[in-house]
């Protein structure tokens, strides 16, 4: 990577993180910030000779995947390397985070929201992000999550039994992590094509996570499927909502009116549709896996109408969910189902950064430049997005794929 202090980037036309604009425009960048927007190529006039000087078709604001774990290998597809992943060192798998780190920084994706690892590498890979550590994108942990003891989770999540757990691990885990995470229900039965247990936490449980992690300054985000699980996520008011399969209208309702946040991670049950070979799965599966697609596309364009937040991630780390590449699956999955390409690029840039509490998620002066330059317009080819030829993370410039 080479750290520049001052340049200008003149493109044919930019998205801000919420609009479009068609015009060419020069960009005037110093100490890591945007210091002019100007209309046109003023690279004559604004910029000092010498100054390094980029030109490209189209500018956006640096991608974001909102759920992703950094330490798990998504491309093997196969159940023994899987295992044998798992199997290795601390000191491995933070190699490996790292890798997944650089791998989506090359994307175009200069900030990712790890959603949890029981060795705490997320918060490890965060704090290298912030000290410049060559290549990594920009980390927002999740650290430890919480859960009940014998269920789901056991790779993120620590266990609560009572109350008083609940009020202990959070304050403790709000000390290091951006967030706290709640494993709030189990995962799919692909065979059932359900959520067939019961969630880990009532209620009065779930308010009690959220209500002592705002009383620590931390948000909420919940791993959450199923009715069940998603009606008691909603009305507790947690930050966001992870997955969410098997959603409806009246919870999306609550989640507009509470500004609550849908994460919905296509990713995972898209690829093992597309490959159920990878699982063995029998035809029932995958006619359940296709339903449980379609209801999910159906629930998107509906929130995407209602005002509820979306924000775009993709699970990676998952089988088949590579990262920093699947995030343009994510997109698609997300064009197929009839979302305007500005919402989703927002989804994947401005929105996820207003939810994180950013005070400059736009491309707009004074902001620092974390931003993506492409050849051609997505407005012309919304694939274009898979091709960034360069990728900056406050303004320094960094190798793209």
């Amino acid at each position: 990577m080479a750290p520049l202090q001052d340049m200008a980037v003149v493109v044919d036309e930019w998205f801000d993180g919420e609009r479009r604009h068609r015009e060419a425009t020069t960009f005037l960048i110093r100490e890591g910030r945007i210091a002019e927007i100007a209309p046109g190529d003023r690279s004559a006039s604004l910029v000092i000779p010498g100054t390094p000087i980029e030109r490209g078709g189209f500018l956006m604001p640096g991608l974001v995947d909102a759920h992703v774990h950094l330490f798990l290998d998504g491309k093997p597809t196969d159940t023994a390397t899987r295992s044998a992943h798992l199997k290795q060192s601390v000191e491995d798998l933070t190699d490996a985070a790292r890798a997944s780190a650089r791998q989506s920084m090359a994307c175009g994706i200069t900030l990712v929201r790890d959603a949890g690892d029981r060795y705490g590498i997320n918060n490890r890979i965060r704090d290298e992000s912030r000290s410049g550590a060559a290549g990594l994108c920009h980390v927002r942990s999740g650290g430890l999550g919480v859960k009940r003891p014998k269920r789901y989770g056991a790779f993120m999540a620590r266990d609560v039994t009572d109350e008083a757990a609940i009020r202990e691990s959070v304050a403790e885990l709000a000390k290091s992590s951006d967030e706290i995470k709640l494993i709030l229900t189990g995962i799919i039965d692909f065979d059932a094509g359900a959520v067939t247990d019961e969630p880990q936490f009532e209620l009065a449980d779930t308010r009690l996570v959220v209500e002592t992690a705002r009383a620590h300054g931390r948000t909420t985000f919940a791993h959450c499927s199923g009715i069940k699980g998603l009606r008691i996520a909603a009305q507790a008011g947690v930050g966001s909502i992870e997955h969410g399969f098997f959603m409806d209208r009246e919870t999306l309702a609550v989640m507009r009116d509470k500004q609550i946040a849908w994460t919905p991670t296509f990713c995972p049950v898209h690829f093992q549709w597309a490959h159920p070979e990878a699982a063995g799965w029998s035809p029932n599966t995958i006619g359940n896996l296709r339903r449980i697609l379609d209801s999910h596309a159906e629930h998107l364009r509906l929130a995407d109408e209602m005002g509820a937040p979306l924000l775009l991630g993709t699970d990676a780390g998952s089988m088949g969910v590579e990262h920093g590449h699947a995030l343009f699956d994510e997109i698609d999955r997300y064009l197929e189902a009839g979302i305007a390409l500005e919402r989703v690029i927002a989804a994947a840039s401005s929105v996820p950064r207003k939810h994180f509490g950013h005070s400059n998620a736009l491309l707009t002066r004074g902001s620092p430049f974390d931003a993506v330059l492409l050849p051609v317009s997505p407005f012309g080819d919304p694939q274009a997005l898979r091709k960034p030829s360069r990728v900056w993370k406050r303004a320094t410039v960094h190798a793209a794929t």
